[in-house]
């Protein structure tokens, strides 16, 4: 990544086909494609990047923080491929920061980034691919998962947007319980790989949650 300016404006489609959009770093948590995050913002930048998104058809890039001790992340500190995601939800707190929930939308790969402690991105926009016949391998293995765990299906049927097969494997992704390092790993897998992935490690959850 690099730090040059890439010209226009928040929310605007350059010529090549890539996006600028406003940036939200995530501590310790991903957000995935089809799946929604509430989450709290205290940082002034980070609250700077919420203003610019509502200015700007209320899109910005979510993507994980590396550090997560660092109040201010640098370029280097964050992960190259990001969620981008919609503003729904964007509530001032009495002792201060805003509470956000976001609806994300697509994968996206950082090109440039500009800014210091507000940063703004130029990204790639990433194609999911298509899953074949992978996506059921991974719903079956979410489904064993699920039928010993009735309050996580019940949530996450409340939590699905999408009647795609693959918002069930996003949705896994985002809310299982594993490390966020595992997490963005899989956000940066295309649908194949993570289908590949959530299903393996599912089952593998599974057979140490029974002690087998």
């Amino acid at each position: 990544m690099t730090t040059s300016p890439p010209g226009g404006f928040p929310g605007a489609t350059t010529e090549s086909g890539t996006m600028l959009l406003p940036v939200l770093p995530l501590r310790d948590v991903c957000l995935f494609p089809e799946a929604s995050l509430g989450t709290v913002v205290n940082r002034a930048g980070a609250i700077t990047a919420l203003d610019v998104a509502s200015r700007s058809g209320r899109r910005l890039l979510a993507v994980g923080n590396r550090d997560i001790l660092s109040p201010n992340p640098s370029v280097r500190e964050l992960h190259p491929v990001g969620t981008i995601a919609t503003l729904t939800e964007d509530l001032p707190l009495p002792e201060g920061g805003r509470r956000v929930e976001l609806d994300g939308i697509r994968r996206g790969r950082i090109v440039t980034l500009i800014g210091v402690d507000a940063l703004v991105a130029e990204l790639q926009p990433l194609e999911e691919g298509d899953p074949g016949d992978h996506w059921g391998e991974a719903v079956e293995a979410l489904a064993r998962y699920l039928h010993a765990h009735a309050d996580l299906r019940s949530f996450l049927d409340q939590q699905r947007r999408s009647k795609e097969p693959m918002a069930w494997v996003n949705l896994a992704c985002q809310h299982l319980p594993i490390t966020g390092t595992a997490r963005q790993k899989l956000l940066e897998a295309d649908a194949v790989e993570r289908c590949q992935k959530i299903g393996h490690g599912l089952d593998a959850l599974l057979r140490k949650e029974q002690g087998s």
